[in-house]
């Protein structure tokens, strides 16, 4: 039999987050397949990314689009549907925006890859773009165009064939906005790369340092952590970048750890951010994820993690054995878990164990084989 013709579609390519690191491995599969995305920032992915054919939509050629494509939010319908993909058997979407819209012809086989329906469009509105974010003017004009996008995000949901997603969690929003049932494979973790540093002693220093290893947007709810920190008595060191960090600095500065104890780090490389994981007290998750591989990732290092006990973390952290997950959403209850955490002798083999479960080759072949499945059933909507 004929090999079929591959395209895996994702939203856009602009740094190695959890939805690039499923990627990846997608593209390690299906290394023919051609990569369309709205847009390209080169060198910001993996090589095994950046090494195959990527077509990309007329958004990487306007200027300053690097630096300010999320604001062509609204105009993202139309470009997702201008590609081609009429040459294709099998399509897999990475999706958690609108690559799972793409048109693709009716005898194709398209799997999405689900990270989550478009949080801003359904249930994070305020979020991202509520008065105390953006204004009131600009909240006001902006909320019938992101009604206008759920309404879309909607009407497209059939296009797709089989759903798959990250977590029970998010299999029930897709249910619950899209009508469709979805299965549930875990994100890839490299526990390969991500291991234990037997010469750290982590926690064992005056400043008890804690982590977050994080994009810098507000639902990520990262000034929760600074204040908490600072009721716990703890330092907070902060990777990663975006747009809320000037705020969050501010924030720091203000009501941050005692003696201002709270480090921004920016963009690190892998192995410093290993390393960095290796060396923290705890790695701390305040927000609620659809799934987050950040606290795997930490847990395939052998650290606890203190998370938020809502959406991914009750899937991925067992409390009190290889973290504390936190019922309440506030500051004084998250500061409360971290002291738990930095009190707790926990043991960074059994978090390792843990993490193990979640490898990169578990999912690889989960995926081949619903691909495979899903094609061999041509047509049917799952």
């Amino acid at each position: 039999m004929t090999a079929p013709r591959v395209a895996i579609v994702h939203d856009w390519l602009t740094g190695m987050r959890g939805g690039e690191k499923v990627l990846e491995v997608l593209c390690e599969r299906y290394p023919d397949a051609d990569l369309f995305t709205l847009l390209h920032v080169r060198g910001s992915v993996s090589p095994v990314i950046e090494g195959r054919r990527i077509v990309t939509s007329w958004l990487q050629h306007l200027p300053g689009a690097r630096r300010y494509y999320r604001q062509g939010l609204p105009i993202f319908p139309l470009l997702i549907e201008q590609f081609d993909l009429d040459r294709y058997d099998v399509v897999i979407s990475s999706s958690h925006c609108v690559a799972k819209a793409v048109m693709t012809r009716p005898d194709a086989a398209h799997v999405c890859y689900c990270h989550t329906p478009m949080r801003y469009a359904w249930d994070q509105f305020d979020a991202y773009f509520g008065p105390a974010r953006v204004g009131r003017a600009a909240s006001a004009l902006l909320r019938p165009v992101l009604a206008a996008l759920a309404r879309w995000d909607r009407a497209t949901a059939d296009r797709v064939q089989r759903y798959v997603t990250n977590s029970q969690h998010v299999a029930r929003r897709i249910r619950r906005y899209y009508n469709r049932e979805a299965s549930v494979v875990y994100p890839p973790i490299d526990t390969t790369f991500f291991q234990p540093d037997a010469s750290a002693v982590p926690g064992n220093n005056a400043r008890s340092e804690c982590l977050i290893v994080s994009a810098l947007v507000p639902y990520k709810r990262i000034e929760t952590a600074i204040d908490a920190c600072r009721i716990a008595g703890a330092g907070l060191a902060i990777v990663g970048d975006g747009p809320d960090r000037a705020r969050l600095e501010r924030a720091a500065a203000e009501h941050g750890a005692p003696g201002n104890n709270v480090r921004f780090l920016g963009r690190l490389s892998d192995a410093d951010v290993r390393t960095a994981y290796q060396r923290a007290a705890a790695v701390l998750m305040p927000g609620e994820e659809d799934f987050g591989i950040v606290p795997l990732e930490a847990q395939a290092c052998g650290r606890p993690v203190v998370a938020l006990a809502r959406g991914g973390a009750r899937e991925t952290i067992v409390d009190g054995e290889t973290g504390v997950l936190v019922e309440e959403p506030g500051s004084d209850a998250f500061a409360a878990g971290i002291r738990t955490a930095l009190a707790h002798r926990f043991d960074p083999a059994a978090i390792r164990r843990h993490a193990e479960g979640f490898g990169r080759a578990r999912f690889g072949d989960a995926i081949e084989a619903i691909v495979s499945e899903t094609r061999a059933g041509a047509g049917r909507a799952w």
